[in-house]
């Protein structure tokens, strides 16, 4: 090959190579941002149906209410609205949806689904999956998940459902 072929053929690579490192640096690659809270919370509504002839069965909707305090100072309303099934004793599943309004108006919305199951102590472990679906203000286009650990305070006597969790997002915005 001639020097002026070659010279030719070594400019084209480099052009590609520059060109190349001009689409990648320009596609941004999304960085997973977590965000912590602690939720407190307490049942505003419940409409519960026995299930047939089994004591302690009951299918219910409910709805909770609360705030949700963020380690960096930030306070959000939080209404849970969830679609449950209880057996004493046995397991409590539920299925709904988070919506977390913070004061400048911006929005999540996270979907979960959640599973207890009693031991033979009757104490409950829960499995649940939760995933960010919609967000608005700051948060237009999240995607991500929530997990969550915490607490159930069982109604006495003439009481509510209270409840609180620290729940911890993990999500990515659209541009970021």
């Amino acid at each position: 090959m001639d020097k002026r072929k070659m010279k030719i053929v070594v400019l084209g690579f480099i052009s590609v190579l520059f060109a190349g490192s001009c689409l990648l640096g320009s596609i941004t690659q999304a960085r997973a941002e977590t965000m912590k809270c602690r939720v407190a919370i307490t049942e505003t509504k419940d409409m519960s149906l026995p299930v047939g002839a089994q004591e302690g069965h009951v299918l219910g909707v409910h709805v909770l209410e609360g705030l949700a305090f963020f380690e960096n100072g930030e306070i959000a309303k939080v209404k849970v609205e969830s679609l449950y099934e209880n057996e004493t004793g046995k397991t409590a599943q539920a299925i709904g949806y988070d919506t977390f309004t913070f004061e400048d108006g911006s929005t999540i919305v996270a979907r979960f689904q959640r599973l207890a199951v009693s031991d033979k102590n009757g104490n409950l472990s829960a499995k649940a999956s939760t995933e960010l679906v919609k967000g608005t203000g700051r948060f237009e286009g999240v995607k991500g998940t929530a997990s969550a650990t915490g607490k159930n305070f069982p109604p006495g006597k003439d009481e509510v459902l209270k409840a609180m969790n620290d729940l911890t997002f993990t999500y990515t915005l659209p541009g970021k």
